[in-house]
């Protein structure tokens, strides 16, 4: 629903010498709706920016499918910003470009783009040719035939061997806590509908586990085995920041995806665990005073068994809040997502079997 003010969509130049272009609200509605956006966020001035719009540009045209690609700028410009411009006056309206002064991430340049794409899909690809652009044939083809999200999954890797040991680690540390037998959430070559992206809300680092909630939000995701060229980044360990960040990240998609709209289950573990053990120091401390005649006031077990039980309470009292936060909300909430409704006798169906609730039909 529009709230009355219309905001026109920006592309803004990184080089001052060229002027940043306003398309208003309208011009994007009045243009044409592609097969394929393609969607790369530049992150450094090195990018092979050129082999990535060709490479995955000459695919799409051998299967015949009408695409753009929108390259976001996230803080940088160089070498990469010229080969772009180069791009643009061979490839003209094919390649549009975003730019942002500040770096923000993946997840709020694929946002950025996804509000300004055109296709009915869109395919996210690194800043170089990470994957063999033929493998976009068998991805394109699970979305056509009824897929909405399609994940990729390297092997053979190429990457060195203790870079592929810690993304094992990785996923299977994320298999284990989820439920979900994905192999490579590392990678971000996928192909995915768009009314996938303008449900799943992404921030952060969350673009990472975009096909874990895509699932627990009911739409189907479907993983592709595919061809690894070769891989950028740091080679070895990564330090304790960054895996002191995948902890926190893979807590939150934890919590993200089974106690969301079941907060007190959550809590409640917790909190009853803290409480459970402090109760239990305090007993053990009640029989050493009433049943021994031992002193118990000034030993720290004493003060260690108040402090659990006070925790656990508080901790309680957040689900508690959680779930009235949930209640009062529960009319604005969609837990489910209806793929097909049946309204008439199946010989009346055709051959399509029904309409889902995008309107198109599914086998």
């Amino acid at each position: 629903m529009s709230s009355g003010i219309e905001t026109p969509k920006v592309v803004r130049a990184v080089d001052h010498s060229m002027t940043a272009r306003y398309i208003s609200p309208e011009e994007w509605e009045s243009a044409p709706e592609l097969d394929v956006s393609i969607v790369v966020p530049v992150q450094s001035p090195d990018a092979e920016v050129s082999q990535v719009v060709e490479a995955l540009g000459r695919e799409l045209e051998s299967q015949g499918r009408t695409w753009e690609c929108i390259l976001v700028f996230d803080g940088v410009a160089g070498k990469a910003w010229d080969e772009v411009q180069k791009l643009r006056r061979t490839l003209g309206s094919r390649v549009r470009t975003i730019s942002f002064k500040n770096p923000f991430g993946e997840s709020v340049c694929l946002s950025a783009a996804v509000e300004g794409s055109r296709g009915r899909y869109l395919v996210t690809s690194p800043q170089y040719v990470q994957i063999d652009p033929v493998e976009l044939r068998p991805m394109l083809s699970a979305l056509d035939e009824g897929a909405d999200f399609v994940t990729p999954w390297r092997h053979p890797r190429v990457d060195p061997w203790l870079n592929r040991i810690q993304s094992a680690l990785f996923n299977f540390v994320i298999r284990q806590i989820i439920r979900m037998h994905f192999h490579d959430l590392n990678c971000y070559f996928r192909a995915i509908r768009r009314e996938v992206l303008e449900d799943v809300a992404v921030y952060g680092d969350m673009y990472r586990f975009l096909p874990v909630i895509a699932y627990r939000q009911g739409y189907r995701v479907v993983e592709v085995q595919v061809r690894h060229l070769k891989e950028w980044g740091t080679t070895g360990f990564f330090g304790l920041g960054v895996y002191t960040r995948r902890f926190l990240d893979v807590l939150a998609v934890m919590f993200l995806t089974k106690f969301t709209l079941k907060p007190l289950r959550f809590f409640g573990t917790i909190g009853g665990t803290f409480s459970l053990v402090g109760f239990g120091i305090c007993l053990y401390l009640a029989i050493l005073k009433f049943g021994f005649h031992q002193a118990i006031g000034g030993r720290p077990m004493f003060l260690l068994g108040v402090l659990m039980i006070v925790l656990g309470v508080q901790i309680l009292g957040f689900g508690l809040v959680g779930e009235i936060i949930i209640f009062s909300q529960a009319r604005n909430l969609k837990e489910y997502r209806i793929e097909r409704i049946y309204d008439r006798p199946k010989e009346d169906e055709g051959e399509d079997g029904g309409e889902d609730e995008n309107g198109k039909g599914s086998a």
